[in-house]
């Protein structure tokens, strides 16, 4: 199978396997980028879900594209980020015409209420296993406790949050020069 067949396999299947959203992607994104194929490492992953918050678009989208630019560059990159859309988009279009009368259907309606604790469980146990391989000191954890209380007791957005962290970071990094 060529290099580019993998790729796409590999993203289509985690685009059509994975509901809720990019954090509920991480688990079959280490599995099929990591363990199966070993394009990056778990520190790629990690690094490429951080770049993706804060860039502009999906985080899934965004993964995907860095992860298929470095495997194999621009084409690459393009795709792994047409494979993992494209799932979601012929599923969108076919469930369009027929969305309103499903959504007022009592079966469909309680399968949706149980994937939404489905995915809210996955991302949970997602932020366990990101919060365990990203705060390995201190000041990591220091700046974690910090970064959190200011969420939630502050009015700040996560932008502001993820630059304050990185500005800790960055600081940290020239005393050590």
């Amino acid at each position: 199978m060529s290099e580019y067949r993998k790729i796409f396999v590999s993203f289509f299947k985690i685009g059509l396997f994975t509901f809720g959203g990019g954090y509920a992607m991480m688990p079959l994104f280490r599995q099929e980028l990591i363990d199966k194929h070993k394009y990056i490492t778990e520190n790629e992953l990690i690094d490429y879900y951080s770049i993706g918050q804060c860039t502009p678009g999906v985080i899934a989208v965004n993964v995907a594209t860095f992860t298929g630019y470095k495997i194999k560059g621009v084409s690459g990159a393009a795709v792994a980020t047409l494979a993992i859309v494209l799932p979601s988009l012929v599923i969108i279009m076919a469930l369009a015409g027929i969305l309103q009368v499903l959504s007022d259907n009592q079966i469909v309606s309680h399968a949706f209420a149980g994937i939404r604790i489905g995915v809210i469980a996955l991302i949970l146990n997602e932020v366990i296993h990101l919060f365990k391989k990203a705060v390995t000191s201190r000041l990591q954890l220091g700046i974690f406790a910090i970064i959190l209380a200011v969420l939630l007791l502050g009015n700040v957005s996560a932008i502001m949050a993820v630059m304050m962290a990185a500005g800790v970071g960055v600081v940290r990094f020239m005393r050590l020069k």
